[in-house]
């Protein structure tokens, strides 16, 4: 149901329910974020680094090593800087004891977009990407369900 408006309606295509949701939860990050973003606080298109599951500059054959040594469990994942696109990254992740790699790319469309299947899904920030898959299987063959811990290679 939308209640964005004046008067609330049902809506009933799947992919206009999930756009209104969306941009519902993007609306109340945004307020959120300016009610309480101290000046130390890090921008929105940063603010991914500081999560357990983000593991910045790191290969895929690393990456690889690293969901290997923690037990190839469906749903392992992380997300990384991608080495191929300078401005995309990628979610590796585990399923069926094999390591698959899913690239994210930045969209621009009036603002700052970032999605897995060339638009049709799209979320505000790396936070909303996974946030939806560890719910929502999406494009993905199983739900995000741990994150790959850092450990030293």
């Amino acid at each position: 149901m939308d209640f964005s408006g004046c008067t609330g309606r049902v809506i009933e295509n799947p992919n206009e329910a999930l756009t209104v949701a969306l941009e519902e939860a993007q609306a109340w990050r945004v307020k959120l974020i300016n009610k309480t973003m101290a000046p130390l606080t890090p921008p929105p298109k940063t603010i991914h680094k500081m999560q357990p599951w983000f593991h910045g500059h790191i290969s895929r054959e690393d990456t690889q090593r690293l969901i290997i040594q923690q037990g190839l469990v469906d749903g392992l994942f992380l997300v990384r800087e991608s080495q191929r696109n300078p401005k995309g990254f990628v979610l590796s992740l585990s399923h069926t004891q094999k390591v698959k790699h899913y690239l994210i790319l930045p969209v621009k469309e009036g603002r700052l977009y970032y999605t897995m299947d060339d638009g049709q899904t799209r979320f505000a920030d790396l936070i909303q990407l996974v946030e939806f898959h560890q719910i929502n299987r999406g494009i993905l063959p199983c739900k995000l369900k741990h994150y790959c811990t850092c450990v030293a290679l």
